[in-house]
């Protein structure tokens, strides 16, 4: 029984305010130009990804597909708190509504959600072009892509739902000071007039069996992917393989690894991590991911790269020829 500590209606706050970094409030101007400069090169390198797959005809294979959808939640995510938090850092406007307050813990953790699942589709998606490569259009179909697609989707709603039931039903009936610069549900659940052990509990439970769960199929399918590179007789073949499989790498260690770290310190770390050291970690997990994967993955995938190229060019030059 929730008991009458839980009357939502009188005793929710009109709005909360959002410190930034806690004990670096000297340093925010500085920390306002390094983050719309990420945020900046996020956006134009995650359009420009979208944007080359969507124009180019030979870039409709599953994993540009996918990398696509990737750049776009990419982009969701850093947009729902890289605004606010310059706004806090430049002009100290730290006021926010309690209603955009739980919009943004949403879609925060929505886009967190949905990412773990891409990775995974992804990571899929190379077994099936390194180790059945002749059955790969057969496997991968459209119908397939959608029905992934979909099923990712349900289940980061399905996940993330409750989570922000539960934190948005607290009782706020004391201080509205958010001890974050984005509304994160930890921080704000730790403001509530009522045990927010239920919704801590959901939040670091669910998010370990949902990525603890992805990173052992991830695991497991690059485990089989390469045994099946170093298989193979030709070098380049390996070396090709190795490279593009690379890249998926080094995407999901910047996605989880400072993603989990963020988690476990907030959750276990409070008495030895300081708290500005623990609200930078989880402000930098949601922009550094977006802002190098799309470097990450134009580098070192040639068709890409060729593909971005092609699209810059005729972009520029095809404007410049109809100004003149």
């Amino acid at each position: 029984m929730l008991g009458p500590a839980y009357n939502h209606t009188m005793e929710t706050p009109a709005s909360f305010i959002l410190v930034g970094i806690p004990g670096l409030q000297s340093s925010h101007l500085w920390l306002a130009i390094s983050l719309s400069t990420t945020y900046i090169i996020a956006l134009l390198g995650n359009t420009l990804i979208v944007t080359a797959i969507w124009m180019n005809s030979t870039l409709r294979e599953p994993m540009y597909c996918f990398l696509c959808v990737l750049a776009a939640v990419d982009m969701v995510m850093a947009s729902s708190v890289v605004p606010k938090m310059v706004n806090i850092f430049c002009s100290g406007d730290s006021s926010i509504s309690f209603n955009a307050c739980f919009t943004q813990m949403f879609f925060v953790h929505l886009a967190t959600a949905v990412e773990t699942g891409l990775l995974l589709a992804m990571a899929f998606d190379r077994y099936v072009a390194i180790c059945q490569p002749l059955h790969y259009k057969r496997i991968l179909t459209p119908q397939v892509m959608l029905g992934m697609s979909v099923t990712i989707s349900i289940r980061a709603i399905i996940a993330i739902t409750p989570l922000s039931w539960m934190v948005s039903h607290l009782p706020f009936c004391g201080s509205n000071v958010v001890l974050h610069s984005y509304c994160e549900h930890l921080a704000l659940a730790r403001l509530a007039c009522a045990d927010p052990m239920p919704s801590s509990l959901y939040s670091l439970i669910g998010s370990s069996i949902m990525v603890g769960s992805d990173v052992a199929f991830i695991a497991a399918s690059y485990v089989l992917i390469l045994r099946a590179v170093f298989g193979l007789s030709s070098k380049n073949a390996q070396l090709k393989a190795l490279s593009t499989c690379g890249s998926h790498v080094g995407v999901m260690a910047l996605y989880y690894l400072p993603g989990m770290a963020s988690i476990y310190v907030a959750w276990l770390g409070q008495d030895v991590v300081p708290l500005h050291t623990r609200v930078l970690l989880a402000d930098l997990y949601l922009i550094i991911p977006a802002t190098l994967n799309p470097i990450i993955y134009g580098m070192r995938t040639k068709q890409l790269l060729e593909g971005i190229w092609s699209y810059l060019k005729h972009f520029l030059f095809d404007h410049s020829n109809l100004g003149s």
